[in-house]
């Protein structure tokens, strides 16, 4: 029974329908796409592959799997200190923006959603300004509370970043859903290996390099015609 309803709470989470608030973002996709550097399925695949392989994998989805550790101890200092480090690793303002009100919301449902300590104590200092309070470390925290694994919260969490930047791409882009679902699918042992990855790695080896996606973050703000807020 308890497998069942952390498997369950896995599901919720990655769902489109949680409401983080992904669908206002694409994460410099927006950029790429006005730049005419993605316009089709193969460009939106590439996009997503450099946003797994070089920061959703060994940076966020590595947080996630420490985060789901330690919520599942009760360590706050531990959360508060791994959000913390990847505030700092976060140089794009729109995407360090973007994250945390990723998360702040993601905190906000979980919490409502039962009555955990946990949860309800982080939520409050990332609402007093004592937490950055990001959306890997939100995602982790609700999981661990809700006794998944860290591999598998790890793996859920690059399949909602992936089904998020794919939506993103579906409404910039002419392609059809199911184009949208056969990217999603050819990413899976990708994602399958990432996760397995993260979940091995300590938060001090956290690591991100995406200069090209970052420089497209940067120059989103000055685009003069935006559908996403990232």
């Amino acid at each position: 029974m308890i497998a069942d309803s952390a498997f369950l709470a896995l599901l919720q989470l990655a769902d489109g329908l949680f409401p983080a608030g992904g669908f206002a973002h694409s994460f410099g996709l927006e950029t790429y796409v006005q730049e005419g550097r993605v316009g089709d399925a193969a460009g939106l695949e590439a996009f997503v592959v450099a946003h797994l392989e070089g920061g959703a994998g060994p940076c966020d989805a590595v947080a996630v799997a420490c985060a789901t550790r330690l919520a599942a101890c009760g360590d706050i200092a531990g959360v508060v200190s791994l959000d913390e480090k990847l505030d700092a690793m976060k140089c794009v303002p729109e995407f360090r923006a973007a994250s945390r009100q990723m998360g702040r919301q993601t905190l906000r449902a979980a919490s409502a959603l039962g009555d955990d300590r946990f949860l309800g104590e982080l939520l409050g200092a990332v609402e007093d300004g004592l937490a950055p309070g990001h959306h890997a470390v939100a995602f982790g925290c609700a999981l661990g509370r809700a006794g998944a694994d860290a591999e598998r919260a790890a793996a859920a969490y690059l399949y909602s970043t992936a089904a998020l930047l794919v939506g993103a791409g579906l409404r910039l882009i002419a392609l059809g859903q199911v184009q949208g679902q056969g990217i999603l699918a050819a990413l899976r042992p990708r994602m399958a290996r990432l996760a397995a990855q993260a979940a091995a790695r300590a938060v001090e080896e956290m690591w991100s390099f995406n200069p090209g996606l970052e420089l497209a973050g940067i120059r989103h703000a000055t685009l003069d015609m935006r559908l996403f807020r990232s």
